[in-house]
């Protein structure tokens, strides 16, 4: 029988730990709010300053930051404001799907390299080709080959969009695909999948009751740093000019077109490369957060 005077310890749920873990970690605190700052930005800022960014204006053309244009105008009169956000929207849209895919493939790989033991040398075989591939050449090449037909079957942007987030999630799933497999093949020698494989639970609803919510915390980890990687190399192939259209605005994009004048307009290339650099930064930070309050032995210390 308890003491009515003791007070009632209730138990804290994994979410609200995790959640508190992650705010002491003032870095992610900040990357979170930059991000959702860049995010809401992106995507509410259009409804806002509703410019077009591809209208040209030559009469305002080369114009320095006013009230009518902000950050200016470039060399074909074209509000720089309204295409850093619409370049912004592009290059996030890329990165997260980019990033779904790549975790999509990375984790159907490593759980099934982990849990089915004959699949374990043949793929981290193949894991290990794709590490030792020069992925921007490989890139490079698969812009190449496949930019035409795309663009003749789905229209120029559909087209460039379907090919950059393919060509960007087959070639980043790897360490994704590493980091969850040797979570799973600690997770399976545990006595909780010991006794469902005793009572004859089939591999697949195994997988999914407890193999996946078990390695969730690599996962989401994987995610947060599969978007920086994702900007960063479709930011990479649109400077080299191989990415979207001139007249499709993405953050490389938007530093290809102003190399040329970075001495006469430093703004054009600042603008940009703030941009990508703020975006990565936070989202590393997020992931960084995410790993600590994820991990167990720092929740406990």
């Amino acid at each position: 029988m308890t003491d009515a005077t003791t007070p009632e310890i209730r138990p804290v749920s994994q979410r609200r730990e995790v959640w508190r873990q992650f705010r002491s970690h003032k870095g992610a605190l900040l990357g979170l709010a930059v991000f959702a700052v860049i995010l809401l930005g992106v995507t509410l800022g259009p409804m806002l300053w509703p410019l077009d960014p591809t209208l040209v204006d030559i009469r305002a053309r080369n114009a320095g930051p006013s009230l009518a244009h902000p950050f200016g105008t470039d060399q074909l009169g074209r509000d720089l404001m309204a295409r850093l956000m619409a370049g912004g929207r592009v290059s996030l849209a890329v990165g997260m799907a980019a990033m779904v895919l790549s975790l999509a493939l990375g984790t159907l790989i490593g759980v099934a390299a982990g849990f089915f033991s004959r699949l374990d040398g043949p793929l981290m075989r193949l894991t290990d080709l794709f590490l030792a591939l020069p992925l921007l050449p490989l890139l490079l090449v698969m812009v190449m080959l496949f930019r035409e037909p795309l663009s003749r079957s789905f229209g120029p942007e559909s087209g460039i969009f379907l090919l950059m987030v393919t060509a960007i999630g087959l070639t980043s799933w790897m360490h994704t695909a590493r980091i969850v497999r040797g979570d799973v093949l600690a997770v399976k020698n545990r006595e909780f999948i010991l006794a469902a494989h005793s009572i004859g639970t089939r591999p697949g609803a195994m997988i999914r009751r407890h193999i996946l919510p078990n390695v969730l915390s690599p996962i989401l980890v994987s995610a947060t740093l599969g978007i920086a990687t994702a900007i960063i190399t479709e930011s990479s192939l649109s400077f080299l000019g191989l990415g979207f259209p001139p007249d499709f605005p993405t953050w490389g994009r938007l530093l290809y077109d102003a190399v040329d004048q970075i001495q006469l307009f430093p703004l054009r290339v600042i603008l940009p490369g703030a941009a990508i650099a703020l975006t990565v930064l936070s989202v590393n930070y997020i992931g960084d957060g995410l790993r600590d309050a994820m991990d167990l032995r720092t929740r406990k210390r």
